[in-house]
């Protein structure tokens, strides 16, 4: 599903491609929740319910991946909140290997993330995947997420990449919708960015359950 002989940069995404997903699902919707409930005296159904309303307020926005907004919203010290469940943090079968042998290709390796600054750096504290990549880079630090063309504009600003010969692999459909917009020539899914939930049937791009399917020669 990838040319490879077309390829001068990959692009991937982190939380649900190199990571699961499974960490962030159960922090925001039973973490979060469950300390919501019990700092603000409300029972887990209202306290649910109340937050289900602020997350679908600012979905696809900067402010739902920061840190620091949450703090501020829900009076929660999130990143505390984030390094109670750090355990959870898990890189992806498959995931490492794939980084190897694009290196060994000569590829240019680039990891484009949504996560707020604090929660990239607990992340790559537990993964170390940094180490893999000849650069990180962070949608805050570019003000716009990626699910927004403006993401894929600024980011040749910071990190210089051709459009028609990257490929980008993400779990997020609006974001893969917005890098397509752009020009990004090769756009891969994940049909499983959460271990503990069954696969997605996605018909809008090519899609892989694992990254053993796209590996390298």
């Amino acid at each position: 599903m990838i040319s490879w002989n077309r390829v001068e940069t990959v692009l991937l995404d982190m939380d649900g491609t190199l990571l699961d997903l499974h960490f962030d699902n159960h922090f925001w919707q039973e973490h979060v929740p469950r300390r919501f409930a019990a700092r603000h005296g409300l029972d887990l159904a209202s306290a649910r319910a109340d937050l289900a309303a602020r997350y679908k307020k600012v979905e696809g926005t900067l402010e739902w991946y920061c840190v620091d907004y949450w703090t501020r919203e829900l009076d929660l010290d999130i990143a505390c909140l984030k390094a109670e469940l750090a355990e959870l943090i898990a890189v992806h079968p498959f995931v490492l290997d794939f980084l190897a042998a694009v290196r060994a290709r000569g590829k240019r390796l680039v990891l484009v993330t949504n996560a707020h600054g604090k929660a990239l750096a607990l992340k790559l504290r537990r993964t170390r995947l940094d180490e893999h990549f000849d650069a990180v880079v962070c949608a805050h630090d570019l003000g716009s997420p990626k699910e927004r063309i403006a993401f894929w504009e600024r980011l040749r600003a910071v990190q210089p990449y051709d459009a028609p010969s990257s490929v980008l692999i993400d779990d997020s459909l609006p974001v893969l919708r917005a890098a397509r917009r752009y020009g990004i020539a090769q756009l891969l899914a994940v049909k499983r960015p959460d271990s503990r939930q069954p696969e997605r049937t996605i018909a809008e791009f090519p899609a892989i359950a694992h990254l053993a399917e796209v590996m390298p020669d």
